[in-house]
């Protein structure tokens, strides 16, 4: 698209004044902000920044939550020519001194105490940063320091500006290019410091209108924006193709009540790893179990039904006329209410990514009438590569390539990808930048895939993280650690797992439990625990969770490739894995080679043959003190399978 965000903002303020652009739920309430509302404020905080000294190219860092005034403040950023940055706001202040810095940025944007409390933390660290606005007061009273302010009072004095300069605000917008950076996000750094990957308007909203125009988006959606808008997808769904459709966008009040909030909301569009299907099914699942026996046997016997003609359904494949009419019944008694229990009685298009979805999980929302569906993308793509037309959604695929979009996959088996939404590169990395982006415009995404016979893209694991099996009976086998990994997390009970093998004679796991599930697992079994480390220990979980692998280890005997990385041994950690003890990036992907260090006591127990090992850890709690978690972790051993041979 030829125009920038700013541009397009007034645009529908022009041609669409009173239509409502974002709503924010307060005390319990839904507040509107209408288009011509969100432009004045816009204009409000563009003149009140220009007045504090922000100048065209410089940065601006904006953390917190979704908010309407968060998205007003980037936009107002953007319209003066300036970058903004949003920062992850459940990271550590330490994990926001390289990007401060990297960037050399003087302002920032917090949205409350927490926030605020973070910056004064690493002021010290980071010198250059000279004035911090606030958005919610609570708790900030008395705060003195140098620089900090209430986001009302640039308001005030953005208007005041504003008055005596009426066309300001326009004509800074009008000078901006679709090709200058509109923002600039930091992947989350999994080995080394992050890398600030820089986007220009065109590029993003490129592959936010290509992504609507594949699924027909209109500005009549309905989107709930509770992801962190940190994060490249969250972006892209809830401000690019906001700006670019011009629906509405809906900020729930908190973190705790998102799940209220979408049933209240009822979004039309809808994205979420797989990790947030997995809980919502993880939750169905333990009610239906609490449940009487008839409303049970009832779900159970139309939930059969479901998973045998629904998925056909959704892709408008022939159904026989009974099983229609059945399913009809069921939509009336069990898959109706069900979607509106969980929100989605009025999804037209949902979407996960991320991570690969267990089929059996993908199978059930498709099958009770939700159209989830796969995409395929990074930070430095835009987000949108492939996409999964209606009539052609399966679970071991991530799409086809959509509009502008060309994919060729190199010798190693590498994909790479060439589209209009491509980064223009890392910022003050030349040498990152050369070595993702070739002279021909090519972007080396780091993922190992092919495309299938029907033209759908196959991911298959990271290039560097597919090994070989060395030694023993599967010398030389493929190992795929990630693809390993998600079949066993495809399990409601398996939350997380870290999977090694890589030079070595045999695979071995460790694994995070679902403490919700499996803890309801124990209840019904009236197997008493005390916490999630005592839980994790019980012999009746350690068979749970052997079943869980064994039956991994019997698909993968069924794929000649991946045949010798069978499961061997395997352990349950005493704590779950957390991005504030460095375990996971704040995009929830286990950083495995730290997992591996931090954890080395384990990897040699697991492949020294050891039936169980103390292990003791640090750990970070939520409030920031520092404890320790220890325990005597069981060891298990898992058969494994003769490899399937393929029929003649």
């Amino acid at each position: 698209m030829d125009t920038t965000f700013p541009r397009l903002l007034l645009q529908h303020a022009d041609q669409r004044p009173s239509a409502p652009a974002m709503r924010e739920k307060e005390y319990g309430i839904w507040q509107a902000l209408t288009w011509s509302q969100m432009a004045q404020l816009v204009g409000q905080l563009a003149c009140g920044l220009h007045q504090a000294g922000l100048r065209r190219g410089e940065h601006m860092v904006v953390i917190g939550t979704n908010r309407p005034r968060l998205y007003a403040t980037m936009l107002a950023i953007q319209s003066l020519g300036a970058v903004p940055i949003p920062l992850y706001q459940d990271a550590v202040g330490a994990e926001c001194v390289f990007p401060i810095n990297n960037a050399e940025v003087r302002f920032a944007m917090a949205e409350d105490q927490e926030q605020v409390d973070k910056l004064l933390e690493i002021r010290p660290q980071c010198p250059q940063l000279q004035r911090i606005w606030f958005d919610e007061p609570r708790g900030l009273r008395n705060y003195s320091e140098r620089g900090l302010a209430p986001l009302d009072k640039l308001i005030e004095e953005g208007d005041a500006f504003a008055s005596s300069n009426p066309d300001f605000f326009r004509s800074e917008v009008d000078k901006a290019s679709p090709d200058d950076v509109a923002a600039m996000f930091f992947t989350s750094g999994t080995t080394g410091n992050p890398k600030g990957v820089i986007h220009s308007h065109r590029a993003l909203l490129d592959r936010a209108h290509a992504g609507a125009v594949f699924d027909r988006l209109t500005e009549h959606e309905e989107v709930l924006a509770y992801l962190p808008p940190a994060w490249v997808g969250q972006n892209v769904f809830s401000y690019a193709q906001w700006l670019a459709c011009g629906y509405v966008v809906n900020c729930p009040e908190s973190p705790g009540t998102v799940m209220i909030d979408l049933k209240e909301i009822g979004p039309t569009y809808y994205f979420a790893p797989p990790r947030v299907f997995e809980g919502l099914l993880t939750t169905v699942m333990i009610r239906m179990e609490d449940a009487g026996a008839i409303k049970r046997a009832l779900f159970h016997r139309f939930m059969q039904l479901a998973r045998r003609v629904g998925p056909a359904l959704m892709d408008r494949q022939p159904v026989g006329g009974f099983d229609r009419l059945l399913y009809r019944i069921g939509d009336l008694m069990v898959y109706g209410p069900l979607r509106n229990n969980l929100g989605f009685s009025r999804v037209r298009v949902a979407y996960t990514a991320g991570e690969a979805i267990g089929p059996d999980l993908f199978a059930f929302y498709r099958s009770i009438g939700i159209n989830l569906k796969q995409l395929y993308g990074s930070t430095e793509t835009a987000v949108f590569v492939c996409l999964q037309p209606d009539n052609q959604v399966r679970a071991d695929t991530v799409g086809v390539p959509i509009q502008g979009v060309e994919i060729k996959v190199a010798e190693n088996g590498e994909i790479l990808v060439r589209s209009p939404g491509l980064l223009k590169g890392y910022y003050k990395n030349p040498q990152a930048t050369a070595e993702v982006l070739t002279p021909e415009g090519w972007y080396h995404t780091s993922d190992a895939g092919f495309m299938d016979a029907s033209g759908h893209l196959k991911i298959i694991d990271r290039v560097k993280d597919v090994g070989r099996i060395r030694g023993g009976p599967n010398d030389g086998a493929m190992f795929a650690p990630k693809y390993v990994e998600n079949k066993l997390k495809f399990f409601p009970y398996i939350k997380e797992a870290v999977a090694y093998g890589d030079g070595r004679e045999k695979v071995c796991v460790m694994i995070n439990i679902d403490f919700d599930a499996v803890g309801n697992w124990a209840e019904r079994r009236n197997l008493p625990y005390a916490g999630y480390t005592d839980v994790a220990q019980k012999p009746e979980v350690y068979d749970l969770i052997r079943d869980c692998v064994e039956k991994v280890n019997v698909d993968l005997a069924a794929d000649e490739k991946l045949a010798g990385s069978q499961i061997c041994r395997f352990l349950i950690l005493h704590k779950e894995l957390d991005a504030d003890d460095g375990e996971l990036t704040r995009t929830n992907k286990v950083r495995r080679g730290f997992i591996a260090e931090k954890y080395q006591v384990l990897v040699d127990a697991l492949y020294g043959g050891k039936s169980e090992q103390y292990v003791e850890t640090q750990v970070k709690f939520e409030d920031g003190r520092i404890g320790k978690v220890s325990a005597t972790l069981r060891i298990m051993d898992a058969r494994t399978f003769a490899p399937v041979k393929a029929a003649a």
